[in-house]
Formats: C-alpha cells, sequence, structure tokens
C-alpha cells in the first residue's frame, strides 16, 4: 500500500488549493482516512477525517474553509483548502487507519504567505 499526497504549494493568504491523496495497493479494513499537518517547531496536528461510516469531520481550526471528501473510483483522497491563512502552512499529510495497520503519506508542503 502506498499514498502519494500532492497539490501543496505557495499562495497568498486568502488563496485556496486542493491537496489530492493517491492510494495504490488493496486497501481493506479502514477505520478512518485522515489529513494531518506539521507546522515548523509544531507537534503532528489532526485535520480532516472520513471515518469507516462515512462520517466527514475537520478541525475546529479549519472548519468552514477546509473540506476533505474522496472519489473511490480514483481511489483517491483530497483536502480542499480555502481562505487560507498564513497560520495555515504546514507539511500537510494523509493517512488512513485500518485494522491492519496505519499508512502513510510522504507529506507535501502547503506554504501560505501574508
Amino acid at each position: 500500500v502506498q499514498l502519494q499526497a500532492s497539490g501543496g504549494g505557495l499562495v497568498e493568504a486568502g488563496g485556496s488549493l486542493r491537496l489530492s491523496c493517491a492510494t495504490s495497493g488493496r486497501i481493506i479494513g479502514i477505520k478512518a482516512m485522515r489529513w494531518y499537518r506539521q507546522a515548523p517547531d509544531k507537534e503532528r496536528e489532526w485535520v480532516a477525517a472520513i471515518t469507516g461510516t462515512s462520517n466527514f469531520n475537520v478541525a475546529d481550526s479549519v472548519k468552514g474553509r477546509f473540506t476533505i471528501s474522496r472519489d473511490i473510483a480514483k481511489k483517491t483522497m483530497y483536502l480542499q483548502m480555502n481562505t487560507l491563512e498564513p497560520e495555515d502552512t504546514a507539511v500537510y499529510y494523509c493517512n488512513i487507519d485500518t485494522v491492519y495497520g496505519s499508512y502513510w503519506g510522504q507529506g507535501t508542503l502547503v506554504t501560505v504567505s501574508s
């Protein structure tokens, strides 16, 4: 199983980006699909999730601005980020948590300039 995150880049405050997490390999027993981020000198934090029962949740810090989604046919998860703020600058990681283990993408850097 491999996860490939992409879509990061440099954007001005107020702008938008869409991150993608393409998966390969056979993934079964999914408990949740998540996005995390880690800003410089900070701990990794949870951003958004799709649970195994198809509940969609986002952290309070991004609520109303970020949306998580997935395309089952394309085996891809997305994070639509709108109204970006400098505080959103971080490396964003995708994660799939299954009953057999947890898988991580390599991270994609998002930089928001003020």
